[in-house]
């Protein structure tokens, strides 16, 4: 397992850096249960259980922990690609090889112990690889329920994470953070491992949830006249403006290519020809 190294100025510096590329990327920014999580962060340590779709994601929960959450985040990242990008423990990502045991049950107590106060966040994508958004299963690992039954201090909340065109010419960045979740169980098994297995597959159901919600307000958005300012519950973040450069090239063009009506020749004497 690779240790975090968290640097506080380098996080600062490189979580406006992910501000800005987001800002610059998306079109807009809409966010649900922001004020929720935020609160809750005050009061508990928060184990940020997410889905996986895309190479942003890392810089999304970067921004939203920082900007949104006010909160001291870490989190989970594949040991190949920490050695590969080593600047993302500066920023409080620690490194597990996800296909040797010893590494994840190491990094299972390492995150476990960094949720030991309020203000603390572990993020963990549970599917351990990218996989589209609208994939059915989730595909949920176990490592999450497991961080969750060592860390009893810690409140497990799902996040949605999607990317969306609409009609614009950037896409948005959807972010869904659900209520905060109870305990599950399950018969049959001994109780550590149903403990697990029910946390696991609750914690899959919770985080699909999220992202049907958000499929839902993608299709209100849709059907909305104008850009509401609450859609399904979620809020403008941010909201790019449209170019006035290319608003303006765009109609100068519409002008340009607009068919004309053509002319009528004129006949001997001034008059015009047949119209009928």
């Amino acid at each position: 397992m690779i240790p975090a190294r968290k640097h506080r100025w380098f996080n600062a510096w490189f979580a406006a850096h992910a501000r800005s590329r987001i800002h610059g990327a998306f079109g807009a920014v809409l966010a649900r249960g922001v004020e929720a999580a935020r609160a809750l962060s005050a009061e508990a340590p928060l184990l940020l259980v997410a889905n996986h779709s895309s190479w942003w994601d890392p810089l999304v929960i970067l921004h939203a922990s920082v900007h949104l959450l006010g909160a001291d985040a870490y989190a989970m990242m594949n040991a190949e690609n920490l050695r590969r990008l080593p600047f993302f423990a500066l920023v409080g990502a620690f490194g597990v090889d996800l296909d040797a045991p010893a590494d994840g049950t190491a990094a299972v107590r390492y995150a476990a112990r960094l949720l030991d106060r309020p203000g603390r966040a572990v993020w963990i994508f549970a599917q351990g690889r990218e996989r589209p958004s609208d994939e059915r299963p989730l595909g949920f690992r176990a490592g999450a329920a497991q961080i969750a039954r060592v860390a009893r201090r810690a409140r497990v909340l799902p996040v949605g994470l999607r990317y969306e065109f609409a009609g614009e010419e950037r896409p948005r960045l959807y972010l869904s953070f659900g209520d905060p979740m109870g305990g599950d169980s399950m018969g049959g098994e001994p109780r550590e491992a149903r403990d697990t297995e029910a946390a696991r597959a609750a914690q899959e159901r919770a985080v699909t949830a999220e992202l049907d919600r958000i499929h839902r307000a993608i299709a209100e958005a849709a059907g909305a006249a104008g850009l509401p300012l609450d859609v399904g519950g979620f809020r403008w973040v941010h909201r790019a403006e449209p170019s006035a450069i290319g608003r303006a090239a765009e109609r100068l063009l519409a002008h340009w290519t607009r068919p004309r009506a053509p002319l009528t020749p004129r006949l001997p004497g001034g008059g015009r020809g047949d119209r009928s």
